[in-house]
């Protein structure tokens, strides 16, 4: 790949002795002494502009703005002998990609050029590999194609046309709100409110004034009538999140508006009606917490009535990439800056780490290198909040029989292309047994046969 380099100092001697030290390494030079001579020299455009700060026609400062604006594809250095924090910050500010103190250090010039260099072929190759990317699957804030985002997005389609309960089960961080937002938003009562509740932010004294609202005098403080979440979501969808850590005093209230459609706001002697849709979640072993008496098993067999399962990130590393970059591109919206691409290093980092946080850890890490990263490509550097050493296989998990049952039952419906009977004679049981072992694990096939 050929190289081009525009030096801009009105010093003769930097000019001369920086093309002499750079044309060594095969790359086209060429030198402007002031402001305006190198706005006319911006054809043909050059890779990489050195930019001296202090200029008498105009400053490198001044100057920047209008090299980013007319030649927004090249890399801007700025040299200056003024290291002071004002000149720092203003040129990070107005896109230069890096920062150079005068006297020069030319070994440490040729390393910054040269990652300044392979930054350019990152976003090259990036560039070239969108259209690739561009037919990934996605669905509302839910990224990716594995084999098992699939079959979540084949779930949320079935919700979103069916009113019924559904609970989402997984780790902690791998998106179960987005989850329940897509069902929300693809259904038919999309226009009407969705109202998450986080169950484990508000003290069980406050949860149930905050679902059913309270009247006045009903405790002290209550000086005036509040509807609570469920009145607020009308004929749309409330999302209790973290349904497994509540009291099964709570979950006898919530019992009754499930079954009933109605509840009793705090202090109220007559009940109110509700048309929301109840979505739960959790990342608890629900299962665990009935036979120890701590979830009404009435409730867990309610709210089950269609179960989806949200797999960890370790488990689909496939869609790694994608979700990495839709997540920067989010973040770099909300910073108000160009989004820069992920190097093939850091790529390599991010696939290493077992994500123990799931997307949420992704997210936050991804937001944080955004915020150190300088230039345009995110380097492993930026990434040093995850360990660089390998995962050791001790700490992966493992599998529970239930899952394992599923993931093959689901296999060999893909494979049958969804003829139940065809599945069954693979899986080498009757077709009742399969129709049982679908029922058990809430899952449909495509088509019946």
């Amino acid at each position: 790949m050929s190289r081009s380099i525009l030096i801009v100092d009105d010093d003769p001697d930097v000019r001369e002795s920086l093309a002499g030290a750079l044309a060594k390494d095969g790359t086209a030079i060429r030198a402007a002494e002031n402001a305006t001579r190198a706005l006319g020299m911006l054809v043909p455009a050059p890779d990489v502009i050195l930019l001296d700060v202090r200029m008498p026609d105009m400053s490198g400062l001044e100057l920047l703005p209008l090299l980013r604006e007319r030649l927004p594809s090249a890399d801007v250095v700025l040299m200056t002998a003024f290291d002071d924090m004002t000149t720092v910050v203003g040129a990070m500010r107005h896109g230069a990609s890096d920062f150079l103190v005068k006297p020069l250090d030319l070994h440490e010039l040729r390393r910054m050029l040269a990652r300044v260099f392979q930054d350019r072929r990152t976003r090259a190759a990036a560039r070239g590999a969108e259209s690739d990317s561009a037919g990934g699957q996605r669905l509302g804030g839910l990224v990716g194609r594995h084999p098992s985002m699939i079959e979540v997005y084949k779930f949320v389609g079935h919700l979103a046309g069916n009113r019924v309960s559904a609970l989402i089960r997984g780790e902690s961080g791998t998106g179960k709100e987005l989850v329940a937002k897509a069902i929300h938003t693809n259904s038919e009562e999309a226009a009407q409110p969705f109202v998450p509740v986080n169950c484990t932010a508000l003290p069980e004294t406050l949860l149930e004034s905050e679902l059913f609202g309270h009247v006045r005098g009903a405790f002290t403080g209550a000086t005036a009538d509040r509807k609570g979440r469920f009145a607020l979501a009308g004929r749309g969808t409330i999302f209790l999140d973290e349904i497994g850590d509540t009291t099964p005093e709570f979950q006898a209230k919530l019992l009754r508006v499930l079954q009933e459609h109605e509840y009793y706001p705090v202090g109220a002697d007559r009940p109110e009606h509700t048309d929301a849709r109840v979505i739960t979640a959790t990342h608890r072993d629900l299962e665990a917490l009935v036979e120890q008496g701590r979830f009404r098993a009435d409730l867990y067999y309610r709210l089950r009535v269609v179960e989806v399962w949200i797999p960890p990130l370790r488990e689909r590393l496939s869609d790694l990439l994608a979700l990495a970059e839709h997540l920067v591109r989010r973040a770099s919206e909300s910073l108000h800056r160009a989004p820069p691409v992920l190097s093939p290093e850091a790529l390599d980092l991010l696939g290493r780490h077992r994500w123990p946080g799931n997307i949420r850890e992704l997210e936050n890490t991804l937001t944080r290198a955004l915020v150190l990263a300088t230039g345009s490509v995110i380097r492993p550097e930026h990434l040093n909040t995850i360990s660089r050493e390998a995962p050791r296989v001790a700490s992966e998990r493992v599998a529970t029989l239930d899952e394992m049952e599923r993931e093959h039952i689901l296999r060999a419906l893909r494979v049958a292309g969804g003829q139940k009977a065809r599945a069954a004679e693979m899986l080498g049981i009757s077709r009742p047994r399969l129709d049982r072992l679908l029922a058990r694990h809430a899952l449909a096939s495509p088509r019946d046969s």
